[in-house]
């Protein structure tokens, strides 16, 4: 009995992609939301919520480029 399924690593790179396609939204929602709210506490967990975003953009962007240095070799 399998707990998880294989993900093919053919499409790994794809995935990667999405993903950071993914969080590119949830941070422009997040910024968006900022922008039209007046509740401190509000006000206070978009701001997390954003850097949080931020941070997982930053780390995915640099998985991405990771990996296209691996695939391309450099002149």
């Amino acid at each position: 009995m399998k707990l998880f399924k294989d993900t093919p690593v053919d499409n790994g790179f794809e995935i990667l992609l999405k993903n950071l396609k993914d969080t590119t939204e949830d941070l422009n929602t997040a910024y968006l939301n900022l922008e039209n709210v007046v509740d401190p506490d509000l006000i206070d967990y978009y701001i997390y919520q954003a850097k949080a975003m931020q941070m997982r953009y930053k780390f995915l962007l640099s998985c991405v480029k990771k990996v296209e240095g691996d695939y391309c070799p450099k002149p």
